[in-house]
């Protein structure tokens, strides 16, 4: 008998398949093999169609099926993940009424921040655990105000993975942790953020029903049958956004314990009952999937970094270079600190842990004498590193203290240089376990009938690797300062 995983991204559906009784995976499937297109009207907008992630999850559910010769009557319940603060909006029929605003989408920045002062600073990040900045409640207001002949239409509004479970099952619902990201939470008098509500002018009939992120929040129908090849009648036992579902799928749950993801972007999740917004402006706050209305208030504290794992994938696709594993080879000739050539990673955008500076992607120090591409590859890994460090270093001023640190075993955590200048410079071992969201999702649906123990327990054979701080971290504190500097004389220029 076996769970089934979704995990929605921007660049494709993965779905997974574990087995209940052990959590082992029996294998992943991606859909599209290639990545999905995302539209761009126009400069800083980014949209998808909710339909094209529907249809890549009935394909992906077929070829997984067919893949591993499961049956539908052995699957006995479906996890989702999904990208994170999209807006979803469908008229009285479910139908949508416009391609979806999603995560990347900037358009409702000037909405955000207008929405920011008129229901006042101190009121939002105390209630809100953050500015409303560009997350889906801005969204939906600017729809509100650019397209008012949809907006006059929208019965509903949802985040990705709740319109996937209402394909699925023809239930509009959402979660807490949802709502948080869309920035409609009032932690304070938890329950739905009416100054938010009521500043946008949004009826609550907007809102979809609110579920357990852990529990049968709804069941597969019999056109999402049809649609999906699941059975009639599978419940939806787990939904959540990607980085709260990540952090899930790493067995971090608990104040102290801290997730790491390092590709595209990276991350740093910190889970904390601390509801200190003293960082607001550049680390969001979110319920975590376990926080629980009126028992336990566990926030997931989000720092992203956008330009980490991309700046070394332009470097592979430009750099005369095979593979990444050639490339941390190279990286490996080179002395800590690249004898003092410094590479600042932030050429993918404004940087939220910056204070939304766009400062790009700079290398410096470089004297084309006596410099090579092994230290171009090894100031590449670690400047992503010192860019991790420093966003610790931020989550440290907001009160969170790291006691468990754990990582995918993706790209850049299996460079031994990258995650031995992070675990040195902030004298912590990290944890690298194999698995993946879509893993999580998929596993994650024991929960609610066995709890996290037998979460937990299937992680027991997921362990690859633990990172050691090394003991003399001197040439490691000199480069990271180095860096640190360069950084500082790029942002006060």
């Amino acid at each position: 008998m076996y769970y089934l995983g979704i995990d929605v991204g921007s660049s494709s559906v993965k779905i997974a398949l574990v087995e209940i009784k052990s959590g082992r995976s029996l294998g992943v499937v991606q859909q599209p093999e290639q990545e999905m297109t995302i539209d761009a009207p126009q400069e800083g907008w980014a949209e998808q169609e909710p339909e094209m992630w529907w249809n890549h999850v009935c394909e992906g559910i077929h070829r997984i099926k067919q893949n591993l010769g499961v049956s539908r009557k052995d699957i006995l319940g479906i996890g989702i993940s999904y990208q994170m603060h999209g807006l979803v909006i469908v008229d009285e029929n479910g139908t949508p009424l416009r391609k979806s605003i999603i995560w990347c989408d900037s358009r409702a920045v000037v909405t955000g921040n207008k929405a920011y002062e008129a229901i006042g600073k101190e009121k939002c990040d105390k209630h809100l655990l953050n500015s409303p900045a560009n997350f889906t409640a801005s969204k939906l207001r600017w729809v509100k105000d650019n397209e008012p002949e949809i907006f006059e239409k929208t019965a509903k509004f949802m985040l990705p993975g709740d319109y996937i479970a209402f394909q699925f099952s023809g239930e509009i619902n959402t979660t807490v942790s949802g709502l948080s990201e869309g920035i409609f939470w009032d932690f304070i008098n938890d329950k739905l953020a009416q100054d938010v509500m009521e500043h946008h002018g949004f009826s609550n009939d907007l809102v979809p029903n609110v579920v357990d992120t852990f529990g049968v929040q709804a069941v597969v129908s019999k056109k999402g049958s049809e649609l999906s090849g699941l059975l009639e009648g599978t419940p939806i036992l787990y939904r959540a956004g990607d980085q709260p579902n990540n952090a899930l799928s790493l067995n971090v749950f608990h104040p102290g314990e801290v997730a790491a993801t390092g590709g595209t972007s990276g991350v740093v999740y910190a889970v904390t009952d601390n509801l200190s917004v003293k960082e607001s402006s550049r680390v969001n706050n979110f319920a975590h999937v376990n926080y629980k209305r009126g028992q336990v208030q566990n926030i997931g504290k989000l720092l992203c970094i956008n330009g980490a794992g991309i700046q070394y994938r332009w470097l592979l696709n430009n750099l005369a270079v095979s593979s990444y594993d050639e490339m941390n080879t190279l990286a490996s000739e080179a002395e800590v600190g690249a004898d003092g050539v410094c590479i600042i990673p932030f050429g993918n955008g404004a940087e939220r842990m910056l204070l939304n500076q766009n400062i790009g992607t700079r290398i410096v120090n470089l004297n084309l004498n006596r410099h090579s591409r092994a230290h171009i590859c090894r100031a590449a890994l670690e400047g992503i590193a010192f860019s991790f460090v420093y966003g610790v270093e931020i989550m440290k001023s907001d009160g969170i203290k790291a006691e468990v640190l754990r990582a995918g075993n993706d790209n850049l955590f299996r460079s031994k240089i990258f995650a031995n200048t992070i675990s040195t410079l902030i004298e912590q071992e990290i944890e690298i376990y194999d698995t993946t969201g879509a893993i999580g999702a998929a596993r994650a649906c024991t929960i609610y009938k066995n709890g996290y123990g037998a979460f937990s327990g299937y992680m027991k054979n997921d362990h690859v690797k633990t990172f050691t701080p090394i003991k003399d971290k001197t040439e490691y504190k000199r480069a990271y300062e180095n860096w640190k500097k360069e950084l500082e004389l790029i942002m006060n220029k």
